[in-house]
């Protein structure tokens, strides 16, 4: 049986459009919310086409020391054309953590897969 790590594709988002780009705060205060930002095409705009688009993001918190991320956003995109309306693949959302962890996001590309990337969180 394969894993689907084997599909997940990473690289730099500067020069690659599918790689989801993470926007958080250098460092945050213990239980205070911030925000998290993460979208595809900052540098190199992803197609946005009937025919090539971003379906979805997810984005996953991994505290250090922790067993298992934990899932903090599900987005869906599904607007690709219809009446000449698209979505953008942007998500934002707003989080507390109490220890410093890894963000972690994934997207998917309806041609070219999985996408992922990941910043690290410092928690002060």
């Amino acid at each position: 049986m394969q894993g689907l790590g084997q599909f997940l594709q990473s690289g730099d988002w500067k020069g690659e459009k599918h790689v989801p780009v993470i926007h958080i705060p250098e460092s945050v205060k213990a239980g205070e919310e911030f925000e998290v930002k993460v979208l595809v095409g900052e540098e190199i705009r992803h197609p946005n086409t009937q025919e090539h688009y971003i379906s979805w993001i997810k984005v996953f918190f991994m505290p250090e020391g922790g067993k298992f991320p934990v899932e903090v956003g599900d987005f869906n995109f599904t607007a690709h054309g219809e009446g000449e309306i698209f979505t953008e693949p942007v998500a934002i959302t707003k989080i507390k953590v109490n220890k410093s962890g890894t963000i972690h996001a994934m997207s998917y590309c309806n041609i070219h897969g999985l996408w992922e990337n990941s910043e690290k969180l410092i928690v002060e």
